[in-house]
């Protein structure tokens, strides 16, 4: 059992949901985290408020919404829902709707799922993975795919040296979602080129982040998430598909000049 399969139990993966918008979308992974004891229904509505005020910067990538809401006393325990839908839903994402799978999140402290967060990031950037979990027809064959997922490998890259002691930042509207899922996606993109060492990545959000930009070299967010950042003093990249490596690298490549 790895720490993402640690968090999704098999009551909370469920397959064939019938949802007409995004909203019913997210009620029903609500609805999978209560009925498994991690959250309240008050849980529920803060992820749907999150959408309605930041908009739809959960949908990471072509079709896959993340859902989640700062922790609250509304989370009893940190945990997690998978909810593949019968027909994808729109949440008003310029290139990822429509969205046919909602992974919720609820976390009792920013750092708790950290490792799981890694975990998913890597199965969904992995097309064959996303093609099994597609075509999964039970919550065991879920949870058996998502366990079966390695560590990414590393290797070295002479440019490593430009990139010594810089700080690059992954933000979204509240610091403990879809941020650390790019996080997650640039740091196997920084361990391939062998720049780990050279560059650390923060996952914070939109307030925090305005602070701390002076630190970094750049910012990675949301087309969004973006607009609502502004003039922060330091490059801001926009990345559509969170869980794509091939367009971080690019983004990457573009931030370094590499």
């Amino acid at each position: 059992m790895t720490a993402l399969t640690t968090l999704l139990s098999p009551a909370a993966v469920r397959l064939g949901v019938h949802s007409p918008d995004w909203r019913a979308a997210i009620r029903a992974a609500g609805q999978a985290l209560v009925d498994d004891g991690v959250s309240t229904a008050d849980y529920t509505t803060q992820m749907i408020t999150n959408v309605e005020e930041n908009g739809p910067y959960i949908v990471i990538a072509p079709g896959v919404a993340f859902a989640h809401a700062r922790p609250s006393p509304a989370v009893l325990r940190t945990g997690m829902a998978w909810i593949r839908l019968h027909e994808p839903v729109r949440f008003g994402h310029d290139t990822n709707d429509p969205v046919s799978l909602v992974v919720a999140l609820a976390a009792t402290d920013p750092s708790a799922h950290t490792e799981a967060m890694a975990a998913l990031a890597r199965s969904l950037s992995d097309p064959a993975t996303t093609t099994a979990l597609d075509q999964a027809r039970s919550a065991s064959e879920v949870l058996a795919l998502l366990d079966a997922e390695a560590a990414p490998a590393v290797r070295t890259t002479p440019a490593a040296e430009a990139a010594s002691h810089h700080k690059i930042l992954t933000v979204c509207g509240n610091g403990v979602g879809t941020s650390l899922f790019l996080k997650n996606t640039l740091e196997q993109v920084l361990d391939r080129w062998g720049w780990s060492r050279y560059v650390s990545v923060e996952a914070t959000d939109t307030i925090s982040a305005k602070g701390k930009a002076s630190e970094a070299v750049a910012i990675l967010t949301s087309r969004e998430i973006a607009r609502t950042l502004g003039d922060v003093g330091v490059p801001v990249k926009i990345v559509q598909d969170f869980t794509s490596t091939a367009e971080v690298d690019t983004v990457l490549r573009d931030t370094y000049s590499v």
